[in-house]
């Protein structure tokens, strides 16, 4: 299947919808139709987005519509356009639920229009500028859940499973054994950088793992194309040398910049967005040292900036 934009059928009743080239903000989603209604797996970054996903997806949700929404974790590329799912009952896990309140699009809209300097205002412009922050509320989540929820809707066997906290406090799949397909939310990015937010990094090694172990002929990642095992792997592999990079410059003494700035990527250093090293690695710092101080994300977004105009 070719990666492009669009609504995709990828099990009977089953789409993805997938957002090249899946960097900053250009998530997926996906559908699961059934006899009487669908169930939404995540919406888009804005409302723009989120009403032309929703209209694209119209043919099969206006004689079943979207009674559930699951949100697979907070970041507003997942979550931001649920307000236009009117109606529905809205599902996410009891850590991501909190999350999402901390987490408001106005966050977003101020850090776009505050002074940070040239190259970091660039940064953001060219990460986030193509996305619209204002006039969203996303409404709460109505149902939550720990650990694992058996999916009654649309019909289908289903589960959720969370396996977070790894890339955000409280992330899930979206498993559908019968139909061999499970929704990852951004435990996957294909073909771009993972960031870790929240780790430990170790529980994300293992999501993929669990994901690899589910076997299913359909992996939907959050960001990216369509993936297998393989592509699966890699991210963990990417996580795994990253953890032992950075723990080795914590060791010797760096700081979290310096080490941040001194990995060399090696065959991960074509990945889109590779400057998200400097997000890992001060997340891994602070697995390292609970005492060391999380950056103002201001900060981050920074030493990003810098760090991909000069490298």
């Amino acid at each position: 299947m070719k990666y492009e934009k669009g609504l995709h059928e990828v099990a009977d009743g089953v789409f993805a919808y997938l957002q090249p080239d899946g960097g900053w903000g250009w998530s997926n989603a996906g559908l699961v139709v059934g006899d009487e209604d669908s169930l939404l797996v995540d919406t888009l970054f804005d409302l723009k987005l989120t009403a032309e996903m929703l209209e694209t997806m119209a043919p099969h949700t206006a004689p079943r519509p979207i009674r559930t929404l699951v949100n697979t974790h907070a970041n507003g590329d997942h979550c931001f356009g649920n307000q236009l799912v009117t109606g529905a009952e809205i599902i996410a896990s009891s850590a991501t639920a909190v999350e999402m309140s901390e987490l408001p699009p106005s966050r977003l809209a101020r850090m776009m229009e505050v002074d940070l300097g040239e190259t970091t205002n660039a940064y953001l412009q060219e990460a986030f500028g193509a996305f619209t922050f204002t006039g969203i509320d996303p409404p709460r989540t109505t149902r939550t859940f720990s650990g694992h929820l058996t999916l009654d809707a649309p019909g289908r066997p289903g589960e959720l499973i969370e396996v977070g906290p790894a890339h955000t406090a409280g992330d899930a799949l979206v498993h559908l054994p019968a139909a061999g397909v499970i929704f990852t939310g951004d435990i996957l990015f294909i073909g771009g950088t993972p960031i870790v937010w929240a780790g430990p990094v170790q529980n994300w090694v293992d999501a993929c793992r669990r994901i690899i172990e589910l076997d299913c002929p359909v992996i939907v990642p959050g960001h990216g194309p369509l993936t297998d095992a393989a592509g699966v792997q890699a991210v963990a592999d990417y996580l795994t040398y990253v953890t032992a990079e950075a723990t080795a410059r914590f060791q010797a003494g760096m700081r979290a910049e310096e080490a941040a700035r001194d990995i060399e990527l090696g065959p991960f250093a074509n990945w889109l967005d590779w400057e998200r090293i400097v997000i890992n690695v001060d997340s891994i710092y602070r697995e390292l040292d609970p005492t060391h101080p999380r950056p103002d994300v201001m900060d981050l977004f920074r030493q990003m900036a810098e760090l991909k105009q000069h490298k």
